[in-house]
């Protein structure tokens, strides 16, 4: 087979994702290469299935919000809550611009995220940066004690994670302004828990969800 291009990871991902929302999912990747004129060897270089495939495609969601946040200047003198916003904000707008693959993925969704193994690089990396941007804690003097409450509190952003990306797939607002104001709140939410301050902004939060589910009933 003569190669019309050099095959790399990022293009037999733009190929998958071109290929699954045209053909739908290839029935091998023999087929997969054959279709896209390069061997299947090729394919192995990178990855060694479809399903690695799949979930190396969020990984790079992630790894390429955190390139972007990183080019820019400013972002480097933010607080902690900023750059979990922007984090946030950018990242969705990358999914915004692949909504059609996103959706295919998740045609089959319950309503819990945490265990589809699709997300497991998404997972790494969110957990990953969440570590770096020092978030506020208690120190407990005790390192133990301390090594739990990173845990929990890198867990719980995950789980906001996966919170904000259930809504922004059901969100039928125009260029998804309802998951913008999603995401502002319940970062607000997080941090006011964190320190110890007044809860106006969770009760904020609540009100916006119950509202939002009682106009889509």
């Amino acid at each position: 087979m003569e190669n019309q291009e050099t095959i790399t990871e990022e293009k037999i991902i733009e190929l998958y994702m071109n290929s699954v929302l045209i053909s739908g999912k290839p029935a091998s990747i023999y087929a997969f290469a054959t279709d896209n004129n390069f061997e299947e060897s090729e394919f192995y270089q990178y990855f060694s299935s479809f399903k690695s495939l799949e979930k190396s495609i969020f990984g790079v969601f992630a790894k390429e919000t955190i390139h972007l946040l990183h080019k820019t200047e400013a972002y480097q003198g933010y607080e902690s809550k900023d750059k979990l916003l922007s984090f946030y904000f950018t990242f969705f707008e990358l999914l915004t611009a692949n909504r059609s693959y996103v959706l295919w993925q998740f045609q089959d969704m319950k309503s819990d995220f945490s265990k589809l193994a699709v997300l497991k690089e998404l997972r790494a990396a969110f957990l990953k940066y969440v570590s770096k941007i020092e978030l506020e804690k208690i120190d407990f003097k005790n390192d133990k004690i301390n090594k739990i409450q990173d845990k929990t509190i890198t867990e719980a952003y995950w789980m906001q994670l996966l919170m904000i990306l259930k809504f922004w797939i059901d969100d039928e607002s125009s260029n998804f302004e309802k998951t913008d104001v999603f995401i502002e709140k319940s970062v607000k939410a997080a941090f006011d828990i964190q320190q110890i301050t007044p809860v106006k902004s969770v009760i904020d939060l609540a009100k916006f969800l119950w509202k939002e589910k009682g106009t889509s009933v």
